[in-house]
């Protein structure tokens, strides 16, 4: 169970003066290997991004073959203040990471130490701006998605789980968490069969996946309607990535307060959790890396797709 650590980790951060130096002295004295803060600032405020390394037995930080799991809290901000009091539902994805982090630690530091590395990423920002989006508002981010995918997407990776709030639409309408199919350079592959047995194993439940289209896993900036920013590490990267969204049956705005449910949270923590104990021993792939070299050999390459693609002829590429 991680409830603990979730419950622990949503109260330290509802707090309007945390940063990110005070979470990565929480993490430190809990055990993580190393926490790294940046402050970063932007035409509309400042954020800490803080990345967290958890060493694993034969990991690449101990020269070992055990791939490295990256876990990315995507979102604008926990908090938006001063308009709103609280920790806003867009934040979410930053406790789900958190959270992982802290347990990840503490297991460490007790003697249950994952085969492969993970890499913790998100930022903390308690006063981000918010943003007009349909059907209901987008928390806004001090810094642009580049900025963010900069700092939070490590070339260490070798395959990430993006966690992302995804209240505010209507594509998938219940409670609790879903997951994307994997995405890596521009293409949408089949829904990873050992994901989706890990996350009915965590939650008890059928597993549930959420849709995506081409307009989701464009970069940020190219005028296109995205269902949010789940996806935007897959511009950043040639790992491939796979959106960990948390749902209701409701649209909810990502600045709402009082609109986050621990037991959601937590089974998304749980799932991340296992799926790095699975990753790192070899027993969860995101991608069949033979099906992937024969679409690429059929069809060629889709990176453009991680591009803004052809933004001086209005968007259209050159045939």
């Amino acid at each position: 169970m991680a409830f603990k650590q979730m419950i622990e980790m949503y109260d330290f951060l509802e707090n309007p003066k945390v940063d990110g130096k005070a979470v990565a002295s929480l993490l430190k004295r809990r055990g993580a290997d190393r926490v790294e803060v940046k402050r970063i600032k932007g035409e509309r405020g400042t954020t800490d991004s803080i990345k967290v390394w958890i060493h694993g037995l034969r990991g690449r930080s101990a020269k070992g073959d055990a791939p490295t799991l990256g876990v990315i809290g995507r979102l604008g901000g926990i908090g938006a203040r001063p308009e709103v009091l609280g920790l806003v539902s867009d934040g979410d994805g930053a406790i789900t990471a958190l959270s992982a982090a802290l347990k990840l630690a503490e297991m460490k530091k007790r003697g249950d130490v994952l085969q492969g590395d993970v890499i913790i990423s998100t930022h903390i920002c308690p006063h981000a701006p918010v943003t007009p989006h349909e059907p209901v508002p987008f928390m806004g981010s001090p810094v642009s998605m580049e900025t963010l995918n900069a700092h939070e997407v490590d070339p260490a990776m070798e395959a990430i789980l993006s966690v992302d709030t995804t209240k505010g639409n209507r594509i998938i309408n219940q409670r609790g968490f879903a997951i994307s199919p994997t995405v890596k350079e521009g293409y949408i592959l089949r829904v990873s069969e050992d994901l989706l047995s890990i996350m009915e194993i965590t939650t008890g439940r059928r597993a549930s996946v959420f849709a995506i289209t081409m307009q989701d896993i464009t970069p940020y900036g190219n005028e296109i309607h995205h269902l949010n920013s789940i996806l935007q590490p897959c511009v950043a990267t040639h790992a491939p990535v796979v959106g960990v969204a948390i749902t209701t049956e409701t649209v909810v705005p990502g600045c709402a307060t009082g609109a986050s449910h621990g037991v959601d949270i937590e089974e998304a923590v749980r799932f991340c959790i296992e799926v790095a104990k699975a990753f790192g021993r070899g027993t969860c792939r995101f991608y069949d890396e033979k099906e992937f070299e024969r679409m690429v050999a059929l069809y060629g390459p889709m990176t453009h797709l991680q591009t803004l693609g052809g933004q001086n002829l209005g968007g259209r590429r050159k045939p």
